[in-house]
């Protein structure tokens, strides 16, 4: 995940102003009423994070290691894909705070939908360019492939419903594997929310209230989600063993939870709009339901 969620949280000011600044009823139309001022700061601003960050990254980054010619990399068995779902969240919120930006400098919403799902591609894009220059990696289809869903979760509800009634989410908690791979894992809380996988999870987060009538009092804010997990992983594509190291049994995990769309929820406050904004990528604690690939049902009281 990198310097996805810093990427976003940059945005994230002008999300929640765009929401409050474009006129009502251009919200419920698809006109275009073009603010060029507005679209120049969000250019260059988009321009200068794009650079800004991708350079950073680079010389943080993929500077440290050896670089190659451009060369491809089938990573798809690795991390059980929890990776993949890792890509496609970022690409969705990208898609999503991109889009705002475009609203609020006034194109219409078509033109915006677009232009976010594209801001995505694109920037996601140049990232396995740079793995592909690198000889630790390798530009990966799979990567590619889960940045485009990602970016067409996003697209397509708003092309088709004007709002997000599914959202992708994300929830982690503290595992034991890091301490036998911590280079991979993590050797640090921070660390290990990027790269323990075991402690990932991923959503899909559906809304209930926006598939009924509007005349119902069912909690507009209330979720059904549906996750995504991993286990006993202390390797990529294999575990890693040595004379401390306990033999893991790789699995999946699949879980039913309700959840909260933080985005829903009424406020006049613009500053707890905001926060709620901030927040609203991640799964709300919540009792859930497990099943396995071990063949296990679990019921937690509260997952997260």
């Amino acid at each position: 995940m990198r310097l996805w969620l810093l990427f976003i949280g940059l945005f994230v000011s002008l999300e929640v102003y765009s929401q409050d600044s474009i006129p009502y009823h251009s919200l419920r139309t698809d006109t275009a009423v073009v603010r060029k001022g507005r679209l120049a700061a969000v250019l260059s601003v988009q321009g200068a994070l794009y650079i800004g960050s991708l350079g950073g990254l680079y010389f943080l980054w993929y500077k440290n290691y050896p670089q190659s010619s451009f060369h491809f990399f089938n990573d798809n068995n690795e991390w059980l894909q929890m990776d993949k779902c890792g890509h496609a969240t970022t690409s969705y919120y990208i898609s999503m705070v991109g889009n705002w930006s475009y609203r609020w400098a006034g194109l219409s919403k078509t033109q915006s939908a677009w232009y976010g799902g594209l801001l995505a591609e694109a920037y996601m894009l140049n990232i396995e360019i740079l793995d592909g220059f690198s000889s630790e990696w390798g530009f990966s289809p799979g990567d590619f492939t889960a940045n485009t869903l990602g970016a067409a979760i996003f697209v397509s509800q708003q092309l088709i419903w004007d709002e997000q009634r599914f959202r992708l989410k994300f929830s982690f908690h503290q595992t034991t594997y890091p301490v036998y791979n911590p280079e991979q894992l993590g050797s640090n809380l921070i660390q290990q929310i990027l790269k323990d996988y075991n402690g990932q999870s991923y959503w899909l987060s559906g809304n209930i209230s926006s598939f009924l009538p509007k005349t119902s009092r069912f909690p507009k804010w209330l979720n059904m989600a549906f996750g995504y997990g991993a286990g006993g992983m202390t390797g990529a594509s294999a575990n890693v063993t040595g004379q401390n190291i306990p033999p893991q049994q790789r699995y999946r995990r699949f879980m039913l939870s309700v959840d909260v769309d933080l985005t829903r929820i009424p406020t006049h406050s613009k500053t707890l709009k905001a926060i709620l904004t901030v927040l609203s990528f991640i799964k709300i604690p919540a009792p859930a339901i497990e099943y396995n690939t071990l063949g296990n049902f679990r019921f937690y009281p509260l997952y997260y």
